[in-house]
């Protein structure tokens, strides 16, 4: 009976080693075996392997974690058979489940999950060497087990989801590990991934460019009043653009005194991108061909704004002012439940900031919304409303839509606030 003893130990040993390594590597990630490799650890090449297709040697483990516990379960009751009882076999078998829990389920896996990398990474080749072994009775075990419920198994697909990668962001955040601007720039890689160029272009109307024909000192009183660096020039239209000036090559031509140097001698071949494209691919394309600025056409070919790299750039980290820009906030609040928006606010900005949910895959701005929901060009003060929110076409110029008030109160009461086209400046 003592060799029995001794046998029962050894089983209860191999389940608490089985268990941490099932613990340790199903915590464990592709990813992060791939960084350990990186590191140089040890077996770190091998435990990448392992999670490239986990069930297979997992299935392995949890077999021999069952052979391991049903086997000790039995020769324990063998044991007491032989020195007790009913009544001590059965106190004997209930102690045992609970000291089994205690050592197996419990300190075990709980050592495997504390010491996740340490002891995945020691245990890789046990684990792959039973997988291996073990692998024909695992796939005919699963097999039956098909037979008995018919369907498909798990799918296969990313090891680590965007969804999993912003849960853990903001979990993070939460814990004070990961910083609000660090959590945010997350998000916003993810957001970037889907933006296109559309979204985030200057408007066809906001374009400053200059006409072939003007001479060097118009285009340096330009520079001076708008403070771009980069200007487009075009022909009669502004769909019929020939090329880029540069400001930097227009002050060396000036300070060399040839002030009356034609436009067309000193631009740059013009650079056009499809109103479509995703902003990643462009930034993409920017640092291979080396631009800055691109005009942005429709589908038709028409132009429809400019885009440059400062607009993509601001998608992944957030505005970026200089000294030429002017601090006009695109969301105010005038009063509780009321907002004036700027028309040509993103939809999608707008509903992270309000945490509403007005649609977005059929119009990119607010304006454009508002547009879209009335079918018509707004008189001011028009309204429309989609589900318990009320938009006001506040200012209009021409065909425009400046400004927009929004409400998300009770429209029992009334905003004591002035219309954005009635105010006066200080």
């Amino acid at each position: 009976m003592s060799a029995l003893i001794v046998v029962v130990g050894v089983l209860v040993l191999f389940a608490a080693v089985l268990a941490m390594a099932e613990a340790s590597i199903s915590r464990m990630t592709r990813v992060r075996a791939i960084a350990l490799e990186a590191e140089g650890r040890r077996n770190a090449a091998l435990l990448e392997r392992l999670e490239s297709d986990p069930p297979r040697y997992l299935n392995a483990i949890y077999l021999l974690v069952m052979l391991c516990q049903n086997g000790s379960a039995v020769l324990v009751a063998i044991i007491s058979e032989y020195y007790f009882d009913s009544l001590g076999i059965t106190l004997v078998s209930l102690a045992f489940t609970l000291a089994y829990f205690v050592l197996v389920e419990a300190m075990a896996k709980t050592f495997g999950i504390l010491h996740s990398d340490s002891v995945a990474l020691a245990l890789a080749p046990l684990v792959y060497v039973f997988g291996r072994a073990l692998s024909l009775p695992t796939r005919g075990l699963i097999g039956i087990a098909n037979v008995l419920l018919p369907g498909k198994g798990l799918k296969q697909g990313p090891f680590v989801s965007e969804e999993d990668i912003r849960s853990m962001a903001e979990v993070g955040h939460e814990e004070g590990s990961i910083e609000e601007h660090e959590k945010e720039l997350i998000h916003s890689i993810f957001t970037f991934g889907d933006t296109v160029v559309r979204e985030v272009m200057v408007p066809r109307p906001d374009v400053v460019a200059l006409e072939i024909t003007s001479s060097l000192r118009t285009l340096q009183d330009m520079v001076l009043q708008h403070g771009f660096s980069r200007i487009p020039v075009y022909r009669s239209e502004l769909d019929r653009i020939e090329g880029v000036v540069y400001v930097k090559d227009v002050l060396k031509v000036l300070h060399q005194g040839s002030g009356d140097t034609p436009i067309t001698q000193v631009m740059r071949p013009p650079h056009f991108v499809p109103d479509s494209k995703k902003v990643a691919e462009l930034l993409r394309e920017m640092q291979r061909q080396k631009f800055h600025l691109a005009m942005v056409t429709d589908e038709y070919g028409s132009v429809t704004g400019l885009i440059t790299l400062e607009d993509v750039l601001e998608e992944l980290v957030g505005e970026i002012e200089d000294e030429y820009d002017t601090d006009e906030p695109e969301l105010v609040p005038v009063a509780d439940g009321y907002y004036r928006v700027d028309g040509a606010m993103p939809i999608h900005d707008l509903n992270e900031l309000l945490g509403t949910e007005l649609p977005s895959a059929e119009w990119d701005t607010v304006g454009g919304l508002l547009l879209g929901l009335l079918g018509a060009i707004p008189r001011e003060g028009q309204e429309v409303s989609w589900e318990n929110i009320v938009l006001r076409a506040e200012k209009v110029l021409r065909r425009r839509i400046v400004s927009v008030l929004i409400t998300t109160a009770d429209r029992e009461r009334s905003p004591d606030v002035a219309p954005e086209s009635e105010k006066t400046p200080a």
